[in-house]
């Protein structure tokens, strides 16, 4: 009599990377200042591309480009001084950029997502307060979810200067400019 002996193997899962691309078509990249002190100009970025990959083994990579020419504001004369040397110069700058660092917080929730934010050649960090607005499958079987984030950043920090003095006091543009985000992912 021959006695066999059972062996069994464990298989360990290895987490795997998710990578989820900025949905162009879903996602609206806009800005906010002050105008003449006293109202907001708000504008937008029509071309927009980016991934995030989530990794459980390391620091998420969160990759955003964004055509600066493609600002509009619905002011054709304003678009073309805005996109000139006096302020994001797109000539040469063509792409402003945004690289996540580090992730605090609950990505199914609410969340801070540290980075990089590069205009006209400068860099400087900025941190977006993300909220989660949920995830969904698609009538095609995409997964998607989405953000919605803001931030508010110094222009001059990014070498946008351009000013004009008002004779009652003030300035024709304000410093502070507010973003607002809101995106689609697909995972692919």
């Amino acid at each position: 009599m021959t006695a066999t002996a059972a062996t069994t193997t464990t298989e360990t899962a290895i987490p795997t990377a998710e990578i989820w691309a900025l949905d162009p078509s879903h996602t609206q990249v806009g800005f906010a200042a002050r105008h003449l002190m006293i109202a907001n100009v708000k504008g937008r970025f029509t071309d927009v591309k980016g991934t995030i990959t989530l990794d459980p083994t390391s620091t998420p990579e969160v990759n955003v480009s964004i055509d600066a020419a493609s600002l509009t504001t619905g002011d054709e004369r304003r678009d073309a001084h805005l996109r000139s040397p006096d302020f994001l110069h797109v000539d040469d700058h063509p792409v402003i950029q945004f690289r996540g660092r580090r992730i605090e917080g609950n990505l199914e929730s609410k969340f801070a997502l540290h980075g990089d934010l590069r205009i006209r050649g400068v860099t400087h960090p900025v941190t977006l307060h993300v909220v989660s607005e949920g995830r969904a499958t698609d009538p095609w079987g995409n997964q998607r979810v989405g953000y919605t984030a803001t931030a508010k950043i110094n222009r001059k920090d990014f070498g946008l200067e351009w000013n004009v003095a008002l004779e009652a006091g003030g300035v024709l543009v304000g410093d502070e400019v507010r973003i607002t985000i809101e995106t689609e992912l697909v995972r692919q």
